[in-house]
């Protein structure tokens, strides 16, 4: 028996999640040490796989398959195609950079109320969520993909619910009002879109008998599960609302920007660069492959949520206050570029889409990180409150400013090649959605723009004089991001090699192809 590698890749965080949190309570260095060790163990084995992966080789590689629930047909089976492989190599790249940003967010904390922070918890909780969000990715099984879809919404309710911003730690009573809200919130979105995906769960597994992804697109394929035209538009209805939410589209984004702009800086990293992933990773997984002509039917609702969630959220963040909130609704603003990619169902669109879940997330991360510093420096998110910051930390605004520019899709940072395939992919087939969704680029390079200009030029404002520069630890997230984003964005061939054939086996699954373009024939 061969060493099962995905299982191994998705249990050793869990393992180290539990680990973590039996560590005694004095001992919360060697928390802190054990977690980034687990994390940086799991990266490893994600790059095995990574290298193990053989892009021309079958659709789903690695697999497992072992009975889990035999009544009901449940099977604990686990596959990685290219778009998967990719994700699962994003999440182990991102937790090591998530733990070390967060090294004292969870230290002990006197307030009014005396409240204790459980250091080995916040840690432990971190590894679980990688655990889950791993193996999600390299489910093949509808309802072991399901269980796992709203299990991570747990640990995730606490790291949000139980640790707040230090910014806010002046007013004890009303931060942990806003906590708890904005926590219920992302609970109560996700649960709802949850429920209304394990009706379509239970609806597609009364239609087509089994829940193994492989079995269901193999028997639709060779003609022997056949469904009604209205059957297949509720449960591609059913699974989408669900990925959406989290995902997350207009108008089901609102809980975003509460959750991200009360968590702590890793916490929001870990909402936006990892978890919402599962979501739009998802609807290639799953809507697409199990309901290609539903996708095709509802793609025009879709692109025109797409295109208000890139308007929308670029609008929003152009006139927030909050640099946290900026950022998410900024995210919300690149979330629909994904979505727009996704079902404009060309390869060009779709490539672009999966390569920009990535570059998202990396330049996400780099962003959201370096300002959480900034933050901690000063102790308050509020744009008005910076000015003349390059000039007493020029480290700190220069890494800013790098992953400002990633975010605006700079040509010569990654973000750039997965927004550029987007559009082209989305041009071709609905060249007005491009050329509407070309207005989010504006607004990107205005809001980007504006947010370096008030906090990090100009005279230097009070309490911005003593601010200290980045440190070692702080330099050792930020470098390597920053290094990654430069890299993929003149060499993205590592990852188009590994997402393109998976690409193509969604196409074959939508029996979409490329619009061909119009030569006029010389004169």
């Amino acid at each position: 028996m061969s060493f099962p590698l995905l299982t191994a890749t998705a249990a050793l965080p869990a393992i180290g999640a539990i680990a973590t949190a039996a560590v005694p309570a004095a001992r919360r260095t060697a928390a802190k040490w054990l977690a980034l060790l687990v994390s940086l163990a799991t990266l490893v084995l994600a790059g095995i796989v990574f290298a193990r992966f053989e892009p021309g080789g079958d659709r789903y590689q690695l697999t497992e398959s072992h009975a889990w629930i035999r009544d009901f047909g449940v099977r604990y089976e686990l596959g990685v195609d290219g778009i998967g492989v990719a994700l699962i190599a994003l999440t182990a790249l991102l937790i090591p950079f998530v733990i070390l940003a967060g090294w004292h967010d969870a230290d002990p904390l006197e307030t009014a109320s005396s409240r204790w922070r459980p250091t080995q918890g916040f840690f432990a909780l971190i590894l679980m969520v990688e655990a889950m969000v791993i193996l999600s990715f390299e489910a093949t099984d509808v309802f072991l993909f399901y269980i796992l879809f709203e299990a991570m919404l747990i640990p995730m309710y606490f790291l949000i619910g139980g640790f707040g911003d230090r910014a806010h730690a002046g007013s004890d009573e009303n931060a942990a009002a806003q906590r708890s809200y904005a926590a219920v919130k992302f609970l109560l979105y996700n649960l709802a879109g949850g429920l209304i995906m394990l009706a379509a769960v239970i609806g597609l597994y009364v239609v087509a008998g089994s829940f193994s992804l492989s079995e269901i697109a193999e028997a639709r394929g060779n003609g022997s599960l056949e469904m009604a035209t209205s059957t297949e538009r509720w449960l591609f209805l059913g699974f989408f609302f669900a990925f959406a939410v989290k995902a997350p589209l207009w108008p089901l984004h609102t809980w975003l920007p509460n959750a991200m702009g009360e968590s702590t800086t890793p916490v929001a990293v870990l909402i936006t660069a990892v978890v919402d992933k599962v979501g739009t990773f998802a609807m290639l997984r799953f809507c697409l492959q199990l309901f290609p002509e539903a996708s095709k039917w509802a793609t025009p609702v879709i692109l025109v949520l797409a295109l208000i969630s890139i308007v929308y959220g670029a609008l929003l963040a152009v006139g927030q206050r909050d640099i946290k909130r900026l950022i998410a609704y900024a995210s919300i603003s690149h979330f629909g570029f994904i979505i727009l990619g996704i079902f404009a169902m060309t390869s060009q669109g779709q490539s672009g889409a999966t390569l920009y879940m990535v570059n998202h997330g990396i330049s996400t991360a780099a962003l959201m990180l370096v300002a959480g510093f900034l933050i901690t420096r000063r102790g308050s998110r509020l744009i008005a409150d910076y000015g003349g910051v390059q000039k007493v930390a020029p480290v700190l605004a220069g890494t800013f400013l790098i992953g400002g520019l990633a975010t605006l899709s700079l040509p010569g940072l990654a973000p750039f090649v997965s927004e550029f395939l987007v559009l082209v992919g989305t041009f071709s087939a609905y060249p007005v959605a491009g050329i509407v969704a070309t207005v989010g680029i504006v607004l990107a390079a205005l809001y980007v723009l504006v947010l370096y200009q008030r906090t990090m030029t100009g005279p230097v404002r009070e309490g911005i004089g003593g601010m200290p520069d980045l440190k070692v630890r702080e330099l050792a997230v930020a470098v390597p991001l920053i290094a990654l984003l430069i890299f993929l964005g003149v060499f993205p061939k590592p990852l188009t090699d590994v997402v393109n054939p998976a690409v193509q086996h969604t196409m074959q699954d939508v029996q979409k192809k490329d619009p061909q373009p119009e030569v006029e024939a010389a004169k």
